[in-house]
C-alpha cells in the first residue's frame, strides 16, 4: 500500500464545504440562467413527439436524400427510423432525439466563438487547450456530480453535462478548419480592402465549414453517447430503456434499447458526413474554377 505522505480529508472537505456553499448562495441564479436550455429541451421534445411519425420519417428521409442525392442513405434512414417505431421505441427516441438536438445546439452557439477567439489569439489557445483535454479526458460520470447537487435529478444537469462532454471536438475544429484556410486567400481578401469581419465570415468560416461540420458531426456523437449516463438522473429516453434492463435483468429491453441508440447515431452520422463531403467537393470545384 501507497505510504499516506498527508492527510487528504481536510482539503476533501473544503471542495465539498465550497461546493455546499455554492449551492446554498447560488443554487437559485443557476437554475434561472439554466431555464432557458431547459425550455429549450422542452420545446423540442413537444415538437418531436406532437408531430406524426410519418412525417419525421419523410423529413429525415427527405434530407438523407439531399445530402447525397443517392438511395442508400434515404433506405438506411428509413429502416432505422421503421425499427424504432416498430420496437415500440418511438417516443424514447424523439425524447432522446431532443436531448441530442438541444445539447448540439447549445454546443455550437457557445463552442464556434471560443473556436474563433482560439485562431485568432496563440495565447487564448494555449490557455484554454488544457481545459480543453481536461474536459475530454475526464470520465463522463464526473460531470454528473456538481451538476446533480446544484440543480438536483432531472434534465437540466443532463443537459449540461451532456453540452461539456461534447463540445470539445467542435471548439478544436473549429480552430483548426479556421487556421487551415490558404494564407494566400486571405492575403488576397485583404488586398481588397476587406475588414477582419468581412474576411472571417466570407472567407474563413466559408472555406472552414467542411471542418466545422466535421466538429458538429463528432460533437453530435458525442452528445448521443451520453443518453445512457444521462438517463441515471432523470433524462428518460432511450438511455432509460437500456437502465431499466439492466436494473430488471431484461435483456431483451436493453438490447433493442441499444440498437435503437445505434439507429440514431448510424442516421445523423451519415448525414451529417454526407454533408460535409457535399461541402468539400462544392469548395473544389469553387477553387478549380
Amino acid at each position: 500500500m501507497f505510504p499516506e505522505i498527508i492527510d487528504t480529508r481536510p482539503l476533501r472537505r473544503a471542495v465539498d464545504d465550497a461546493l455546499n456553499w455554492i449551492v446554498r448562495h447560488w443554487g437559485g441564479g443557476f437554475e434561472a440562467a439554466a431555464h432557458p436550455l431547459l425550455m429549450l429541451l422542452k420545446s423540442i421534445e413537444n415538437l418531436l413527439i406532437a408531430t406524426p411519425w410519418w412525417l419525421i420519417i419523410a423529413i429525415l428521409v427527405g434530407v438523407a436524400w439531399l445530402s447525397t442525392r443517392n438511395w442508400k442513405l434515404p433506405a438506411v434512414v428509413l429502416v432505422a427510423l421503421l425499427f424504432l417505431g416498430v420496437m415500440d421505441l418511438w417516443e424514447d427516441a424523439m425524447a432522446t432525439m431532443a436531448l441530442m438536438i438541444a445539447a448540439t445546439l447549445t454546443a455550437i452557439v457557445l463552442a464556434i466563438p471560443v473556436g474563433v477567439w482560439m485562431s485568432r489569439s496563440l495565447n487564448v489557445r494555449k490557455s484554454i487547450t488544457p481545459l480543453l483535454d481536461l474536459m475530454q479526458t475526464l470520465p463522463s460520470f464526473v460531470y454528473l456530480i456538481p451538476t446533480v447537487m446544484i440543480f438536483g435529478p432531472g434534465k437540466i444537469p443532463a443537459l449540461i453535462a451532456t453540452i461539456i462532454y461534447a463540445s470539445p471536438p467542435l471548439v478544436r475544429l473549429t480552430d483548426l478548419g479556421l487556421r487551415s484556410v490558404d494564407p494566400a486567400v486571405m492575403e488576397a481578401s485583404r488586398a481588397f480592402g476587406t475588414n477582419p469581419r468581412q474576411r472571417l465570415l466570407g472567407v474563413q468560416i466559408p472555406l472552414a465549414l467542411p471542418t466545422i461540420l466535421a466538429g458538429v458531426n463528432q460533437t453530435t456523437m458525442m452528445a448521443l453517447s451520453m443518453v445512457v449516463i444521462a438517463s441515471m438522473i432523470g433524462a428518460g429516453g432511450l438511455g432509460y430503456q437500456v437502465l431499466q434492463g439492466i436494473g430488471r435483468l431484461e435483456v431483451s429491453r436493453g438490447l433493442f434499447a441499444g440498437l435503437g441508440i445505434v439507429a440514431l447515431a448510424i442516421i445523423f452520422d451519415r448525414v451529417t458526413q454526407a454533408f460535409g463531403k457535399q461541402l468539400q467537393a462544392r469548395i473544389g470545384l469553387a477553387e478549380a474554377r
